[in-house]
């Protein structure tokens, strides 16, 4: 029985600086800092078997999929399973504390947090996350696959593979900038689920890092 593994990579982190949730918007791309957290990434993955790198099709994804797929003289493919959630505060500013879920206008809005009924569903995001995390394991078979996604998306799919429910505490997340989400397969059933930061000290001086939004 073969075995695979599939990391699955949050991009770095975005330039925003007038903090929106940015979503599925086009022109987003990374900051400094986050270019050097997908350095950061490739860095900790330089010792691995990699033969597959597909990302979302969102720039930020790209971007972070480069240096991996440069160190291992490989293309970067896209997927649109692996795009970044619909959300319906797309473009505004919005994030816990700023009082926007206590304004009566987005009250309709917010009225379904198990769906939830602001965005893609939940189980939406699963199911494709889920059809690309196996696309990867058949690409890389016997060896090892990145996949370059953004963060509610792959928090979404650890929860469903570890078979918990799927709507959830946001701030709860283990998810951190340019972390790695592994899958280990063992033939096509996933045997375990690792995670490591690869950029944490760059995280520690990421002013976003905690508030990165539409991530």
């Amino acid at each position: 029985m073969s075995k695979t593994v599939v990391h699955v990579l949050r991009h770095g982190e975005v330039h925003n600086p007038d903090q929106i949730l940015y979503g599925r918007l086009p022109g987003f791309r990374l900051s400094e800092l986050g270019v050097q957290m997908a350095k950061a990434a490739a860095q900790g993955l330089a010792e691995r078997d990699v033969v597959h790198v597909v990302a979302s099709p969102l720039e930020r994804a790209q971007q972070t999929a480069e240096p991996i797929a440069a160190q291992f003289g490989l293309p970067v493919g896209v997927d649109e399973r692996l795009i970044e959630s619909a959300n319906w505060f797309e473009g505004k500013k919005v994030s816990p504390g700023d009082g926007s879920f206590r304004d009566p206008r987005n009250w309709w809005v917010l009225r379904d947090p198990v769906t939830p009924s602001w965005g893609e569903a939940y189980r939406a995001i699963a199911e494709r996350m889920f059809a690309a995390l196996h696309a990867a394991r058949v690409a890389a078979e016997g060896r090892e696959a990145v996949l370059v996604s953004h963060q509610l998306p792959i928090w979404t799919l650890r929860r469903y593979v570890e078979r918990k429910r799927l709507w959830h505490d946001p701030r709860k997340r283990q998810c951190g900038l340019a972390s790695l989400t592994s899958f280990h397969f063992d033939g096509a059933k996933v045997a375990g689920i690792g995670y490591s930061e690869p950029a944490a000290h760059l995280i520690a001086i990421s002013p976003t890092a905690r508030t990165a939004k539409g991530a």
